[in-house]
């Protein structure tokens, strides 16, 4: 079955730079697209970045352009979101995505950003 597992969340200070990684498994890793998206409180959960299977291809929410990179390692069945110049409102719970027939989620990492 799908999985898909993500850690890398924390409190950071504002400026600071945060990569969160998503350990997939149960399906062929380099062939699917893969997305982080985001929920914070109160509001409905948006994509933050996607990127093509083998890598070539990567797309960003207007919000996170130039501040964030979606990369991943089809070795290791891995995708990563880059975060840097972090502000109040990148706070949120970050979540994993792949979209195979149906939609499959992580658990989320929680991301705060606070001084």
């Amino acid at each position: 079955q799908v999985q898909l597992v993500e850690s890398g969340g924390a409190l950071v200070q504002p400026g600071g730079s945060l990569r969160l990684s998503c350990v997939a498994s149960g399906f062929t890793f380099s062939s699917w697209s893969m997305s982080w998206y985001r929920q914070a409180p109160g509001k409905e959960r948006e994509l933050v970045a996607a990127i093509s299977g083998t890598g070539s291809s990567t797309n960003y929410a207007d919000s996170v352009k130039g501040r964030f990179t979606i990369s991943r390692d089809n070795a290791k069945n891995t995708v990563y979101l880059q975060m840097s110049s972090l502000k109040a409102e990148d706070t949120a719970v970050y979540y994993c995505n792949v979209r195979r027939g149906m939609s499959y989620w992580g658990q989320g990492t929680q991301v705060t950003v606070s001084s």
